[in-house]
């Protein structure tokens, strides 16, 4: 029965007591076999047997307000007449991150020191600000005790209490800038003569810029595996196929309850809009009462296979960066093919301490995963003091993920350095890093400085340069491209500003590994080393410089740039 029609015409709504009659309308098995066409115009009204009843509503409406397929179609024709342009701009994020990592060398200093001398021109300007605000104010009668505790927090800017704490936060903010530059200005000096010399090795092995692609091919691999194991588990059980009717008012189609087992291959010719249709995949049998667990241990090992792959990148970059270090003389002690070297190395002897950290890892966020279930299931339930406990337990299991991450980091580039297991190299790295605290804390916060503008610079520039581009703003002479052959003119843009974000964190995150894996270079050649004939330095002569060391006995290159 269809309202509006036969026996319901004018009728905006209509009771159905039996819900498997007209369950198949709403049904998208159903309704793709029916030609992804409704029986009617309209919609039957799903009712169970108590009074309550939904008027009808068309199924031309629902259609055109989720078109997706002609929405899909236009941004398929988007990248189609754009796609030269976008990977030309791609291209253009590539060569400025390229250029930003060898320039570092030279433009390292400078830009250290103008953003150190920035942030302290600025606090100096608010400290003026606020001395000029409290002056203003200060014969006012008006004073912090009258106003009292007011939402509109634009009253307590006209009050001279308020200044004076501004200033004096400020000020003592800025001494211990002051002071923070004064004593530790060595330190700094160390950590950006270790990113200039970064960007030398970087220069001499130009390969390992692009092994992030080796990465994300291997990571691709992990995720079609999971992805396709996850899928078999789930199809793994016999299909079941119920016959159900389109239209019950049909020839003898009133037989028909929805509750029989069907073939797909039979033919119902006594009903013409008879249909079988596919319910679910039978849950019977050994293998399908633990697909649950099934599922669990496929997570399991896909996020040990992602950790795993991360790890080998790293420990492969940080044996080829430390093959670098521990030249003698550079470059001719460089090894031929450090990357490949460093690679085959990996694979032949740190497989078992590679997967044993990212096994540790793994763990740590599988119980962050069961954290943020059993919050999403019983957020409704939890009072104030669950969810505080919730809410400490995820925090606290947050800061161990990062922290393991980054003991494993240091581990891996020990293990690169010694070839040790995983378990010595980080109880090494950690009492290593834990001896140069402050040179720790120094060079991670320059280094994230400058990497952090370098993203800016190259996500920013090619985002703009893509907006004007994209936009008709900017129109290249000879170019037949107009911005009025695209239907949405930022689909285009979000590409090129995602993909020059991916472009340079490859870049920068390989930076990155260069800057770590020579820092804990150089603080074993600090320790091991006395500069000696025996004992000879191995960091650049700049870096000598700076320590005041220098390599004793004939000169033979030692210490060379």
């Amino acid at each position: 029965m269809f309202c509006g029609i036969g026996p319901n015409k004018a009728q905006p709504s209509v009771f159905y007591f039996d819900i498997l009659k007209c369950v198949t309308s709403i049904n998208i098995m159903a309704a793709t076999l029916n030609g992804l066409q409704c029986p009617t115009t309209q919609t039957l009204s799903v009712i169970t047997s108590i009074n309550m009843y939904f008027p009808c509503v068309s199924c031309s409406d629902i259609v055109n307000s989720f078109n997706a397929k002609e929405i899909g179609v236009r941004i398929f024709e988007d990248f189609a007449s754009s796609w030269q342009w976008i990977i030309a701009a791609l291209v253009i994020a590539m060569v400025v991150s390229f250029l930003f990592l060898l320039l570092l060398r030279f433009i390292a200093p400078v830009m250290v020191w103008v953003l150190i001398f920035g942030v302290l021109a600025v606090g100096a300007y608010g400290i003026y600000h606020c001395w000029w605000e409290y002056d203003n104010y200060k014969k006012s009668a008006v004073s912090i005790t009258d106003i009292g505790f007011t939402t509109d927090f634009k009253v307590y800017l006209q009050v001279k209490e308020t200044w004076l704490a501004f200033l004096i936060i400020l000020s003592v903010v800025e001494c211990i800038l002051l002071l923070t530059l004064i004593f530790l200005r060595t330190r700094i000096l160390i950590a950006i003569a270790l990113i200039q010399e970064s960007s030398k090795a970087v220069s001499h092995m130009m390969s390992t810029l692009f092994y992030p692609l080796i990465t994300f091919v291997l990571l691709v691999v992990c995720v079609a595996y999971w992805g396709i194991t996850a899928l078999y588990l789930a199809t793994s059980g016999i299909p079941v196929y119920k016959v159900v009717a389109l239209n019950s008012t049909q020839d003898n189609c009133g037989q028909i309850s929805g509750n029989e087992t069907c073939d797909p291959q039979v033919n119902y010719s006594w009903c013409r809009s008879a249909r079988c249709i596919f319910i679910k995949y039978n849950n019977e049998g050994l293998l399908q009462r633990n697909l649950f667990n099934l599922q669990i241990y496929n997570v399991v090992a896909f996020l040990w296979c992602v950790n795993f792959v991360i790890a080998m990148g790293q420990c492969s970059l940080a044996g080829a960066f430390a093959s670098y270090y521990w030249a003698l003389n550079k470059p001719s002690d460089i090894p031929t093919f450090p990357l490949s070297q460093a690679f085959i190395r990996t694979i032949r002897y740190h497989v078992g301490s590679l997967a044993f950290g990212a096994l540790i890892l793994t763990l740590i966020q599988i119980i962050r995963i069961i954290l943020e279930y059993l919050d999403h299931k019983t957020r409704a339930a939890q009072n104030p003091c669950s969810r505080f406990l919730m809410c400490c337990l995820k925090c606290c299991f947050w800061c161990l993920e990062k922290f393991i991450k980054f003991l494993n980091r240091n581990a891996y580039i020990m293990i690169a350095i010694y070839g040790k297991n995983f378990c010595v190299s980080a109880k090494n790295a950690f009492m290593l890093l834990m001896r140069n605290i402050v040179r720790v804390v120094v060079l991670d916060k320059v280094t994230d400085l400058l990497l952090f503008f370098g993203k800016m610079l190259v996500v920013g520039g090619v985002g703009v340069l893509a907006f004007f581009f994209f936009s008709g703003r900017i129109r290249l002479p000879g170019s037949n491209f107009r911005t009025e052959m695209l239907n949405y003119y930022w689909m285009p843009i979000i590409v090129v500003v995602v993909g020059a974000y991916l472009i340079a964190y490859g870049f920068f995150s390989v930076y990155s590994m260069c800057v770590d894996t020579l820092f804990l270079c150089f603080l074993e050649d600090l320790e091991r080393h006395d500069g000696t004939m025996q004992k000879p330095y191995y960091m650049s002569k700049k870096l000598m410089k700076i320590l005041n060391k220098k390599n004793r006995g004939p000169k033979n290159g030692k210490g060379k740039d």
